[in-house]
């Protein structure tokens, strides 16, 4: 054995390395899972849905503020109603005639005829 081969068996083999390969760090870039279109995109329709929401809230609140003005309106008319009815119904006691020829006695008219006669008014038939 030669000299040189003989050390090479005394030297502990972790010494015994090929020559350092230099390590590049390369940089690699990761991309998200969603690109910038389709960000763009997603947020267009998201801000579409959140002004289509408040427009639906809106026209619900102003249909049902309407709603509510028709019933008090539609509450009213009928109250009006009730009203007038029963004002015609006093009016139609007080024009009986035996009721305006017994005022009439009282107050020391005359009757000559004795067929009086109740007029109609114009506008009761409407």
């Amino acid at each position: 054995m030669s000299a040189n081969h003989a050390r090479q068996w005394q030297q502990p083999r972790t010494q015994q390395r090929p020559e350092k390969q230099e390590k590049v760090a390369v940089k690699v870039q990761r991309q998200g899972w969603i690109t910038k279109g389709e960000k763009v995109i997603y947020s267009a329709v998201g801000a579409m849905l959140i002004a289509a929401g408040i427009f639906v809230v809106s026209f619900s609140s102003s249909t049902d503020a309407l709603n509510r003005d028709m019933q008090k309106l539609e509450k009213t008319v009928q109250t009006q109603q009730t009203t007038n009815e029963g004002l015609l119904f006093e009016m139609k006691e007080l024009s009986r005639p035996e009721r305006i020829t017994k005022i009439a006695e009282e107050n020391g008219l005359k009757i000559q005829n004795t067929q009086v006669k109740q007029t109609t008014a114009y506008n009761e038939t409407e």
